[in-house]
């Protein structure tokens, strides 16, 4: 079957199978961001943007994203600069083994963009569905918190 999506702004048609997830045709096509973890939609390690909705790509169905645009963790970057989410992860040491990671920057910067001045339990509360086992998610609430109010560490 042929998969057209927009993926990090740039169109793209692929050749996929029907049971592929969007996940696995993603990976196989260099976007290895988002990471295999569960493969049920649990833990959020694999979570992309899909046309301004942050989902699990681990349960969707690549084609469910046809016409779709796509934002991975990849293309959060513009113009080579980290989007203030990641810059706000790396500064506050907030990235430990990296598994989570990619899911929860990419989860927290879509929620940033409907709202912009969370609270800490608001920010919370969205990353519920990211499971992380090594930051105990001071670090990760502390760092979205940064990034809505746009300060940087110096």
């Amino acid at each position: 079957m042929k998969l057209s999506v927009t993926v990090n702004g740039e169109q793209q048609e692929w050749e996929v199978e029907p049971r592929q997830t969007l996940l696995d045709v993603l990976r196989d096509r260099g976007y290895t961001g988002a990471k295999r973890v569960c493969e049920s939609g649990e833990c959020g390690a694999c979570a992309v943007i899909v046309d301004g909705l942050a989902v699990d790509s681990c349960i969707q169905l690549a084609m469910q994203a046809d016409g779709c645009s796509i934002t991975t963790v990849e293309g959060l970057e513009s113009n080579g600069e980290l989007h203030p989410v990641q810059a706000a992860f790396a500064e506050n040491g907030a990235i430990q083994c990296g598994f989570c990671i990619p899911g929860m920057v990419v989860t927290a910067a879509n929620y940033l963009e409907e709202n912009p001045d969370p609270t800490e339990d608001e920010i919370r509360h969205v990353l519920v569905g990211n499971l992380c086992r090594c930051t105990g998610y001071k670090k990760p609430v502390e760092a979205v918190l940064q990034a809505a109010r746009g300060e940087r560490s110096e």
